[in-house]
């Protein structure tokens, strides 16, 4: 079993920077893709970024591309979104998924993925 643990969220102002972290523990036999998703009272989950297991690849949605980036340290089992220039609509509860992973290679939808965190509140006022 694999557990995924977010953290970083806060509340900041628009143009603000935070980074939020995600850690891997458990059985961690192999390597894992991982992913960053948002959700709002009002929206469903979406896709954010997603990052490969050797850290080598990764995929960004439009809204996001430019201004977030993903990286990871395996060593340490985490992966990082940095987030610049932050808007207020980037106010939402963000999550971490992972999935092991054999062919190396991003996954950018909810379903490509196993575990989940509980997730990080991010609010950015404006």
């Amino acid at each position: 079993q694999v557990q995924l643990m977010e953290s970083g969220g806060g509340l900041v102002q628009a143009g603000d920077s935070l980074r939020l972290s995600c850690v891997l523990s458990g059985t961690l036999d192999g390597m894992y893709a991982v992913g960053w998703f948002r959700q709002t009272p009002a929206t469903e989950r979406e896709f954010v970024a997603a990052i490969s297991p050797a850290g080598t690849r990764t995929s960004y949605a439009a809204s996001v591309k430019g201004r977030f980036s993903a990286s990871r340290d395996n060593a340490k089992s985490t992966v990082y979104l940095q987030m610049n220039r932050l808007k207020p609509e980037d106010t939402a509860i963000y999550y971490c998924a992972g999935v092991g992973s054999v062919t190396g290679a991003v996954v950018v939808t909810a379903r490509g993925y196993n575990y989940w965190g509980q997730g990080t509140q991010v609010t950015v006022s404006s």
